[in-house]
């Protein structure tokens, strides 16, 4: 037999006897790789470790294995741009993801008569998604619809792998960042003093803006000091008037006063009669209570006894006189 060497080296042809000593001696398997060659071909080999890698790769097979979607997307005839931008986006994605795309315009009424506009439609359609796509199937007739096939350009394990690598790369990126910053994410400095808030618009104007305004704010104060002070001096006329008015009218009152009393001192002063005193008025007498008189009750008079029911007779009595005869009467 053709024997093989662990590492794939090539040992040459020797006995079976002498391939199972060299196994037992590199505590490896002897495992036959090739029987129909002539002579077979064996390999020294870890047989567990082969198992277990087939494995594994039987498994990523399997989970790299894609199946391809075929996605539709209807149009009208009179289809609107936006519209078609939004068809044309999903399309674009589709493709992008390793998905082939169905484009199907449907056809209503006399719309059936002019098929050219659905071939433009959809050779304008192809044109749009050339980038990520191609035609696989031209636009054709089926029923009242016009059907085209567009494929990817990528299929889909390669349109995964290429967004794994994305990530990959945004992941790495982002690791160098923060090794660049120390492993930790930037800090933002706190210590430095800070300008106090403000609600002024003026501490967000340019310099050159806020002398300005700094000098219109002057300007507006300076006025507004003029006025105040203006006000004061008005007030105080004012109070300076009022009282020199006060002082005017109590000279005048006291005048007048001075004048009216020698006119009373000439005047001779009049005895007036002591008004008589009244008499005390006499206290009322009580009224005496008046004596309230009392009635009598009148006696009851005693109830009448009944009188006792005459007997009935026991015959009925004659009436008076029916035996005589009545005068003038015929015999």
């Amino acid at each position: 037999m053709r024997l093989v060497g662990p590492a794939g080296e090539q040992v040459g042809v020797v006995r079976i006897e002498d391939a199972l000593r060299l196994a037992a001696e590199s505590d490896l398997d002897l495992v036959e790789v090739a029987p129909q060659a002539k002579p077979p071909v064996c390999k020294l080999m870890d047989f567990g470790k082969y198992k277990y890698e087939a494995a594994v790769k039987a498994r990523e097979a399997r989970k790299n294995q894609t199946n391809t979607v075929l996605k539709e997307i209807r149009f009208r005839l009179k289809i609107d741009t936006h519209d078609y931008e939004t068809k044309r986006g999903h399309a674009l994605r589709f493709l992008a993801a390793g998905d082939k795309v169905k484009a199907m315009i449907q056809f209503r009424g006399r719309e059936q008569q002019r098929p050219e506009m659905g071939i433009r439609l959809l050779q304008k359609f192809a044109e749009d998604v050339s980038e990520v796509g191609v035609v696989e199937s031209s636009p054709r007739i089926d029923g009242r619809n016009m059907v085209m096939v567009i494929g990817p350009v990528k299929n889909k394990a390669e349109a995964k792998a290429e967004a794994r690598r994305a990530s990959q790369r945004a992941e790495s990126k982002a690791a160098n960042e923060a090794a660049k910053n120390g492993g930790a994410p930037e800090r933002v400095d706190t210590s430095a003093d800070k300008a106090p808030m403000t609600q002024s618009l003026a501490d967000l104007l340019p310099d050159g803006l806020r002398l300005g305004s700094s000098a219109a704010e002057a300007d507006k104060a300076r006025a507004e000091k003029e006025k105040a002070e203006k006000e004061q001096a008005e007030q105080a006329a004012k109070a300076a008037a009022d009282k020199a008015a006060a002082e005017t009218r109590r000279a005048e009152e006291a005048a007048k006063a001075a004048a009216a009393k020698p006119a009373q001192a000439a005047k001779p002063a009049t005895r007036t009669a002591p008004a008589p005193a009244k008499p005390a008025e006499a206290p009322k007498p009580m009224a005496v209570p008046k004596p309230t008189a009392v009635k009598p009750a009148a006696p009851k008079p005693a109830a009448r006894p009944k009188p006792a029911a005459a007997p009935k007779p026991a015959g009925k009595a004659p009436a008076p006189g029916a035996g005589q005869k009545k005068p003038g009467a015929a015999e």
